[in-house]
């Protein structure tokens, strides 16, 4: 009998330890900051530019609502099932059941994320879609679904999401028609005719040419960021922008000298010798609203759009540097990891202005390097395939500091700080953006610039479970790994590009010991938006 009992006994242990453990979810939330972006000052709008902005956060709310089918599929139906509010709650900052840190899921009963997100059907194999020949499959803005005889078959955009489009062609018409800038009316208009087509060419040039504006509207599908099985379907997202117009002004003279800035670059000449369009330009902005892929999970400090190639040769680029929000991580998440995981004598050099100076650069060196392989490969986003994104976002983190050390060091920074103030900011951000995990090409770039740093003896991990910088080793590193990011686009040499991802893209003890500390010190890993 005692042997029966101790039998069941030891089952049931079995059974609970095999039992999935239900996720903290409220910790999860606790590590997304919570910052309020206030109502804008809009003393210098009209009452028309007032309405347009209204209309603007109108369309963007269904931008939202397209970028929750792409991610995950019903909202509404997810968000009822869930009674616990913090699961609610972190379920609307992830765009569904997966933790955007780690891939995983935080609710019961849900597996992994599908690498494709809802692109590609759930059962279709590599094989299958190698097999098919389809034009329209490797488009950007085509839905991958099951046909009725069971094969395979392309949806362009404007056809999944017809009836969303359809209700932001009626806010951009109407902010078209009260607007009293042309060049707003102009792109607002193109920008419907790419909504209903699929072809973006057109908004994109008519975008840059709106540079009268004090307001702005990024919106559409933007980035392949979740597309993690062929990294080509592009995700939409918006944003609301309402710009610093003294800030542009001064942020807008390194539009000039952007074929300098590509012969300051590191490694071979060939290897960076893209020349942006003509309309290439910088704004700064504050952030008033953002939806879709941009809003879900960790947000970014700026972008350099558009993302497309040929436009950004034909036409150019635009660089906008979010103020605010950079602002606002640099207070929550930069400067308090700086202050947890850096030995005391590199604290003090741990600064907002290089901070804010160091995202500048990076997102002006995404408009630098190559956009095309040099040796008939394609394009570098064709020819690294869904390793393109890390590398991209990698080469901007590294040639942008690379960057913004060298103009400090020649002065043409208006604000005060040196060359070892922008390399231990950085490394202290690098540190910080670890946090985001390898769940998506951002993550994947941060962790492997880390890695390099350490592997290459830049940075030191001490037993007081802070860092030492070699500033020196520092900067001979970060020209090495540039000039090797530059090599690998370049050349489109996927082989090395997965090698790297392989030795580098994977965290390791050290960085895993600074989440902990990170964790239990109560430093938030990034910040969620909430609108007054």
């Amino acid at each position: 009998m005692k042997t029966k009992y101790l039998t069941l006994f030891l089952v049931s242990l079995l059974l609970i330890a095999c039992s999935p453990e239900k996720p903290d979810v409220e910790r999860y939330v606790s590590k997304y900051a919570l910052v309020t972006i206030p109502a804008p000052d809009l003393s210098g709008i009209t009452d028309n530019g007032k309405e347009v902005l209204q209309l603007y956060q109108k369309a963007a709310d269904e931008v939202d609502a397209i970028y929750w089918q792409q991610y995950f599929g019903d909202k509404q139906a997810l968000l009822d099932s869930l009674e616990d509010p913090n699961e609610r709650l972190f379920a609307t900052i992830n765009y569904g059941p997966w933790n955007r840190i780690d891939g995983r899921s935080f609710l019961l009963n849900y597996g992994s994320k599908p690498l494709g997100a809802r692109f590609y059907p759930a059962d279709m194999t590599k094989e299958e879609f190698a097999a098919w020949n389809n034009p329209d499959k490797n488009s950007p803005y085509t839905l991958i679904q099951r046909a009725a005889d069971g094969g395979l078959e392309a949806v362009w955009y404007h056809d999944a999401y017809a009836s969303q489009i359809d209700m932001i062609e009626c806010y951009l018409r109407r902010a078209a028609e009260v607007t009293i800038k042309p060049s707003v009316r102009n792109y607002l208009l193109r920008m419907i005719d790419a909504l209903k087509t699929d072809d973006y060419y057109e908004s994109y040039k008519a975008w840059l040419e709106m540079n009268d504006s004090k307001m702005d509207l990024v919106i559409g599908p933007i980035e392949p960021l979740d597309d993690a099985l062929y990294g080509i379907k592009a995700s939409y997202g918006a944003y609301v922008l309402l710009k610093n117009m003294q800030r542009t002004e001064e942020l807008n003279e390194l539009t000039t000298r952007m074929n300098e800035l590509q012969t300051m670059l590191p490694g071979d000449p060939a290897h960076h010798a893209f020349v942006p369009g003509k309309e290439t330009d910088i704004f700064s902005c504050n952030v008033l609203y953002c939806s879709g892929y941009t809003n879900a999970g960790y947000k970014v400090i700026g972008i350099n759009f558009p993302y497309d190639a040929k436009a950004q040769r034909e036409v150019g680029t635009r660089t906008i540097i979010f103020d605010n929000i950079i602002r606002e991580k640099f207070n929550r998440t930069v400067f308090p990891v700086g202050m947890k995981l850096l030995e005391d004598e590199f604290q003090p050099h741990v600064d907002a202005s290089a901070f804010y100076w160091l995202i500048v650069f990076r997102e002006v060196a995404k408009s630098l390097g190559v956009k095309e392989t040099i040796n008939g490969k394609g394009t570098v986003a064709e020819a690294l395939g869904n390793e393109a994104l890390a590398f991209e976002k990698a080469k901007s983190n590294v040639l942008g500091t690379i960057l913004c050390v060298k103009e400090t060091e020649a002065y043409r920074i208006s604000a005060l700080f040196q060359k070892e103030d922008v390399l231990a900011t950085f490394v202290a951000n690098t540190l910080r953006s670890t946090r985001f995990g390898a769940a998506d090409p951002t993550g994947i770039a941060n962790i492997l610039v880390y890695n390099y740093l350490l592997d290459h003896k830049a940075i030191i991990w001490n037993a007081s479970e802070c860092y030492s910088i070699d500033y020196d080793r520092t900067w001979e590193v970060l020209e090495t790994l540039g000039a090797e990011i530059l090599r690998i686009q370049a050349e489109g040499d996927i082989e090395a590009a997965h090698e790297a991802i392989a030795r580098y893209g994977v965290a390791g003890l050290e960085s895993l010991s600074d989440k902990r500390v990170l964790e239990n010190a109560g430093i938030p890993v990034d910040i969620r938006l909430e609108y007054k």
